[in-house]
């Protein structure tokens, strides 16, 4: 079986590849973070999307613009301090197009001239600051190159989201330096922690003993306290005791005592004259009963 193609149909399927492939390169589907810059025959005509655009083929000239926040890195840059120390830095600039057209036809690459302008930046801000406080103001110099560098952008329809440095080296002497800085600094805090923990130690020794010192000498305190009432309680007592006694009964006790001093080994009496004068008063009763 023989299949004849005649020339028409050969054509015909050419004029429909042709539309297809004219059609598919007339629709453009462009997503939501993307613009896209559309140059009729050179001239600007407009910034399409998000969504289905349609353009003409051969006469209009598309430019993808992302609006999405993106970076680029500055590599090691030696730059010279106010103090002459050559001082390497490197550091991340991160943008976003806000203006797709003027990035587009304001500039013609924007990585490249963005990079010009961050090197010379950040040479005339190094150049204006010591190096002590390159080390010590990173924030502020941040800062600083951003707010130049947005200065700039800002015709091209970039905005400079931020600028981070990664990494101040100074000289290589400069490094030795604070190394040795940074030892005999933890060496003098070291020393500094030993001494208060030695002082802390010895007022905590000397908090205790004069505790101990306050302790002893409050018992002390009390025990001659209860040693005095206890005498106070007993010559009380004894008072208390005499005032009940009448004079027969001393007499009766001087007379025991006798007794007793006279069943003792001893040879002398010393005699109260308060019994000699007890003694010749009893007699005296005698005589007078008699």
């Amino acid at each position: 079986m023989q299949i004849f193609v005649s020339v028409s149909d050969i054509l015909l399927g050419i004029v429909i590849l042709i539309i297809i492939a004219f059609l598919a390169s007339a629709i453009k589907i462009v997503p939501e973070f993307k613009r896209l810059v559309i140059l009729r025959l050179g001239r600007f005509v407009g910034v399409k999307g998000p969504g289905i655009i349609f353009r003409i083929p051969i006469l209009d000239q598309i430019l993808w613009v992302d609006l999405r926040e993106n970076y680029f890195d500055v590599p090691h840059q030696t730059c010279i301090t106010k103090d002459n120390a050559p001082t390497d830095i490197d550091f991340i600039v991160y943008y976003k197009v806000i203006d797709p057209m003027a990035s587009i036809l304001n500039v013609s690459d924007f990585r490249g001239a963005a990079l010009g302008i961050a090197t010379t930046t950040l040479r005339a801000v190094i150049g204006e600051m010591m190096l002590d406080e390159v080390l010590a103001k990173r924030d502020e110099i941040n800062h600083v190159l951003r707010a130049k560098l947005d200065e700039v952008t800002e015709r091209w329809g970039v905005k400079i989201t931020n600028v981070e440095i990664r990494e101040i080296l100074p000289p290589k002497s400069v490094q030795d330096a604070m190394i040795k800085q940074m030892s005999a600094e933890r060496t003098r805090r070291a020393m500094v922690t030993e001494a208060e923990g030695k002082k802390e130690a010895a007022i905590k020794v000397a908090e205790g003993e004069k505790q101990a010192t306050i302790l002893k000498a409050e018992g002390e305190r009390k025990a001659q306290i209860l040693k005095a009432e206890g005498y106070t309680i007993a010559l009380k007592t004894i008072n208390d005791a005499a005032q009940k006694l009448d004079e027969k009964t001393m007499k009766l006790q001087y007379l025991d005592g006798l007794k007793v001093i006279g069943s003792s080994e001893a040879t002398k009496f010393l005699i109260p004259l308060e019994l000699m004068e007890m003694v010749k008063d009893w007699l005296s009763k005698e005589k007078i009963e008699s």
